[in-house]
């Protein structure tokens, strides 16, 4: 009779400390995520790969959200906009970002561009919730392929990513093969100034800015198949010193691209792989078919960042 109430305590124990696994989602394919922390809320954005087998492209039309009190349940909302909802975009749904800021939330993100600006193009659109309804907020795009020329491609103003200093100043990064920030004005909708390269090694796409105490981490994909790499400054404006790779290649898919945040005390580093198993006959995850998952980040004493153990685990529920 003892052990029998020994193991029912031991199991009580194991389902009180709840823990999600990776990937989150195996019945939706989400890439590229962009996490919120709202009253109390993580609401997480992601892209939705929708490519019918791993050998074509990435297909993407629109953008997801899900929402959690406690990193493990997540709430699906369903999709919270399209690509053509900008009128001036032929689609694409890539990378994004949401920011909220004085009671409006504000969605960045990357999308194709009609005749009249080929290329790829950043726009932004507006709410009163996060969870939407979106609309384009200026009918046109913030940034566009030929505002920049440092690479041939037309794919080099891509990932936008927000940072918004305690005093109110606004920051987009953002870019592909070459590192690229911009000063945004008090409105989130227009440049405020030129646009300024960073100098890290390596870079490929996916900034991401986060502050700690008083230290700036910048990092982003670098190399190709792409890891996580960081570097750390005192401000926003840099210079950024590189200290190295934060995530390793997340297995059976050549991209990744992450968020960081701290929720609840704990911080949390997120990201995608290509790790869900085939299911029902349906081809598996992979290059174009990724899946966003979340483990923990921690801090060294010094402020460096320790490297991401990615695991099939994942994070225990937060309370």
């Amino acid at each position: 009779m003892k052990k029998i109430t020994t193991l029912a305590s031991a199991l009580a124990l194991c389902s009180s400390a709840a823990i999600a696994k990776n990937p989150l989602f195996d019945d939706v394919f989400t890439a590229d995520p962009a996490a919120l922390v709202h009253n109390d809320t993580v609401y997480l954005y992601t892209g939705h790969d929708e490519a019918p087998n791993n050998d074509r492209f990435f297909e993407m039309h629109d953008w997801l959200v899900f929402s959690s009190t406690d990193m493990v349940n997540w709430k699906k909302h369903g999709p919270i906009m399209k690509a053509t909802d900008f009128k001036w975009a032929t689609g694409d749904a890539w990378a994004s970002h949401m920011v909220e800021k004085d009671g409006t939330f504000y969605f960045y993100t990357t999308v194709r561009h009609n005749d009249e600006k080929s290329g790829f193009a950043i726009g932004v659109a507006t709410s009163q919730s996060p969870t939407g309804p979106f609309k384009d907020a200026i009918g046109h795009a913030l940034v566009t392929n030929d505002m920049t020329t440092h690479t041939p491609n037309d794919w080099d103003d891509i990932d936008p990513a927000i940072f918004i200093e305690e005093n109110g100043d606004a920051y987009m990064f953002f870019g592909n093969l070459m590192p690229k920030y911009v000063k945004l004005k008090d409105n989130m909708v227009e440049l405020d100034g030129e646009i300024k390269t960073i100098d890290v090694p390596n870079f490929t796409e996916a900034l991401w800015v986060h502050k700690k105490d008083d230290n700036y981490y910048l990092s982003y994909a670098c190399e190709f198949p792409e890891k996580i790499c960081y570097a750390m400054s005192k401000s926003i404006e840099g210079p950024w010193e590189y200290k190295g790779i934060l995530n390793e290649i997340a297995g059976n898919s050549e991209t990744n691209h992450q968020s960081i945040i701290e929720f609840k005390g704990q911080s949390y580093f997120i990201y995608h792989t290509g790790a869900v198993p085939p299911k029902d006959g349906e081809p598996s995850g992979g290059r174009f078919r990724r899946s966003v998952a979340i483990d923990p980040l921690y801090y060294n004493e010094d402020g460096t960042l320790k490297r991401v153990i990615m695991t099939t685990e994942g994070v225990q529920a937060v309370k």
